[in-house]
């Protein structure tokens, strides 16, 4: 037994120990006392289940109810089985052989006419079936749709919360779960319905057996006249199925209860005392009422009082509700300042990114105008996560005094990236390229901060016109949200730190565990990795599909642990992803190269003492920018081609040309996939090449010359 009580707790050992009871009840004879206890702790239960319904805040609060209701059900049916046996046996010897339960039920309740205690049964039964088992188990069945059919948009929602920084891992885990269990929860109400719906049956069953076995065994076996059998048989019969019965409505009830509950932060009495507590409710009742009482023929003496107390909760209630008026429209109470006490937020800002406001923007952030700049500069967080493939730190906006009124300015680190000066109470009207040339617009001219074309301040009711002409319209706080988003896609790996990079982690050894084992904690520190993914969204690298990243951060780190050989190798091995930046795998790679002498001179130049790599001089620095940016411009707006070079002089290039030539991507030639096809547009430095090209997929040598590609 002390082995058996190590093993399993006293809780974990309940369980079985009342379903073994319920066996035992069913198959073994057991005294009227007993069967007195058992009845009494049937209805208890039945009382705790209905009160704990009633209490919970939500129906997840009482998850466990569907299998307390098999447990309920079964132990009614043994107590029915029991009791009929006691009846049945000992029925003959008079009205307290079954027990004192069973016989108060049929002598107090019925007044011992059994004709009474029948029909009294009868409507007890359709009651629980017809109307409040059968409503519960529609709303399961209606509940438990609906729940799986909203599944995946609450699902999407806690995607996007997650995405958008406004929750955690934790939490979306957490809220998952929360989903799964009600889905689960409401399709065992829909079952569980059913429980309740076969105990009514198997009552009626029961009852009919102890009524038509009783009368026969009180007749034939014990002698008893017909009047005797019936007076004694089935008055126990009908006391038996009537403390059956309660019992069984209590638990309908609480099922009804517990579906039919709407998610609120009180219990149901609070919830209901609540909706109820509206004193524009109560003086239309006491107007009915007494409208009703003064009529000749109704009874006065209960009508005219019943409409004074409804008369009378109404002018409490408005009397309340006057007084919190009064208390919400008072000023709160102000803390007194302590004038030689400094916070540190009074002197540091912990926020990265902050868009400071003159004070004529400030209507811009107003809650009662709608906040327009606050959710346009949310939707812009959530862009610029989903893009970068990391939660980007939230933003703060401020009002500040040290600008002009209608002013802002973008503030990366405490250093100023961009800003304006905006005219709140107008439209702007952009020229994108695509406005009537005739065109004209009443207006003050002005220009695009963030991307410098020409634009004007029209009124709003001008913004219709200035549509048709083909002009471009937005607001103030869209074009505070262009900029802002124009600014940070440029500088993604300012955004991301060791916090950002944790939570990525965490996020994905959730999936991939044994991956991130690889790289993290050992051999890269949480400072390495940082450091490595800042230099991948540097050379524009996102880290939105972050497993083949870190795949190919998992095979370098086997071959060395230096930074630079790491990026490296890692570039290498995603080369395919970089190429697809800027084409298709089937598409020729526009591809420019820098002159074998221009080239070697770089390699062979000054070299930085500190870092190792090459240094170019100033003038040569200027004219490979100027000529980088010349082939960009010729190949028209948005174009991005590749400049092919050796492995060591691609970082200080792509330091040279990220700014000059953004529209320029340097590759080494380590990291051009050996598949890709290519075409040589131009060599800095030199002429361009007359033969252009490598094979595409499709080559075939028999019908084309052979191309080659000067590296």
């Amino acid at each position: 037994m002390d082995k058996l009580l190590s093993i399993a707790s006293p809780r974990q050992l309940a369980l079985p120990f009342g379903i073994l009871t319920i066996i035992v009840l069913m198959v073994v004879p057991i005294p009227a006392f007993m069967l007195d206890v058992f009845f009494v702790f049937n209805i208890a239960l039945s009382v705790a289940v209905l009160m704990a319904s009633m209490n919970a805040e939500k129906p997840l609060d009482f998850s466990s109810f569907p299998t307390v209701l098999l447990f309920a059900t079964l132990l009614r049916l043994a107590l029915n089985v029991a009791s009929t046996r006691v009846v049945l046996v000992h029925g003959h010897e008079g009205p307290e052989a079954a027990g004192h339960v069973i016989e108060a039920f049929g002598a107090f309740l019925i007044g011992g006419n059994f004709a009474v205690g029948l029909f009294v049964f009868m409507i007890l039964m359709i009651i629980n079936m017809v109307v409040i088992t059968k409503g519960a188990g529609r709303v399961s069945e209606v509940s438990a749709r609906f729940t799986l059919d909203a599944m995946p948009g609450k699902q999407m929602a806690i995607d996007a919360d997650l995405a958008g920084g406004l929750i955690t891992a934790d939490d979306a885990r957490a809220r998952r779960r929360e989903i799964t269990t009600e889905a689960d929860f409401y399709g065992s109400m829909d079952g569980a319905s059913k429980f309740v719906k076969g105990d009514a049956i198997a009552a009626l069953l029961i009852l009919g057996v102890n009524i038509i076995a009783g009368f026969c065994l009180g007749m034939i076996t014990h002698g008893l006249s017909a009047s005797d059998a019936a007076s004694r048989y089935i008055s126990l019969s009908i006391g038996d199925a009537l403390v059956a019965q309660v019992p069984a409505l209590l638990l309908s009830i609480a099922a009804a209860v517990i579906v039919t509950r709407v998610t609120d932060s009180r219990d149901l009495a609070g919830q209901i005392g609540g909706q109820f507590a509206d004193s524009r409710t109560w003086l239309p009742v006491a107007g009915i009422l007494g409208a009703i009482g003064m009529i000749p023929a109704m009874p006065q003496t209960v009508f005219l009082p019943a409409a004074g107390l409804a008369f009378f909760l109404w002018k409490k209630l408005r009397e309340r509700e006057a007084r919190s008026k009064i208390a919400e429209a008072a000023p709160a109470p102000v803390a007194k300042a302590d004038p030689t006490r400094i916070e540190l937020e009074d002197v540091s800002d912990h926020t990265l990114v902050t868009i400071e406001l003159g004070y004529g923007l400030v209507q811009l952030v107003d809650e009662r105008r709608g906040s327009p700049l606050v959710s346009r500069v949310t939707g812009v967080r959530k862009q610029l996560s989903q893009s970068f493939g990391f939660i980007v730190p939230q933003f703060r906006v401020r009002d500040s005094l040290e600008i002009a009124p209608n002013d802002y300015r973008i503030l990366l680190g405490g250093v100023p990236l961009g800003g304006a000066t905006l005219r709140p109470e107008k439209v702007m009207a952009i020229d994108a390229s695509e406005a009537n040339p005739h065109a004209r617009l009443q207006g003050e001219q002005t220009t695009d901060p963030t991307f410098g074309c020409p634009a004007w301040w029209i009124d709003p009711a001008s913004r219709d016109l200035a549509i048709a002409e083909g002009f471009l319209t937005v607001d103030a706080s869209t074009i505070i949200a262009t900029q802002l988003n124009q600014l940070l896609s440029e500088r993604a790996h300012l955004l991301m730190g060791p916090d950002e990079v944790k939570t990525l982690l965490e996020a994905i050894k959730t999936r991939a565990a044994g991956l991130v084992e690889t790289i993290y904690p050992s051999p890269l520190s949480l400072a390495a990795m940082t450091r490595l993914l800042r230099n991948l969204l540097e050379d524009g690298i996102s880290v939105s599909h972050p497993l083949p990243i870190l795949s190919s951060i998992s095979q370098a780190v086997q071959q060395t642990q230096d930074h630079d050989r790491i990026v490296d190798l890692v570039r290498a091995d995603l080369g395919g992803l970089i190429v697809g930046r800027i084409c298709s795998p089937r598409e020729r790679l526009p591809v420019v190269t820098l002159d074998a002498g221009l080239e070697a001179m770089i390699a062979g130049g000054l070299v930085d003492p500190i870092s190792g790599q090459p240094v170019i001089e100033p003038d040569l620095a200027r004219n490979i920018g100027e000529q980088a940016s010349a082939i960009v411009a010729e190949r028209g707006t948005g174009a991005t081609i590749a400049l092919i070079v050796q492995p060591r002089l691609r970082r200080p290039l792509a330091a040279l040309l990220r700014l000059r030539a953004p529209g320029c991507v340097v590759m080494s030639i380590a990291e051009l996939p050996e598949t890709q096809p290519v075409e040589v547009i131009a060599v800095i430095g030199g002429a361009a090449p007359q033969t252009l090209g490598l094979p595409s997929p499709d080559y075939d040598s028999s019908s084309q010359t052979s191309e080659s590609m000067a590296a």
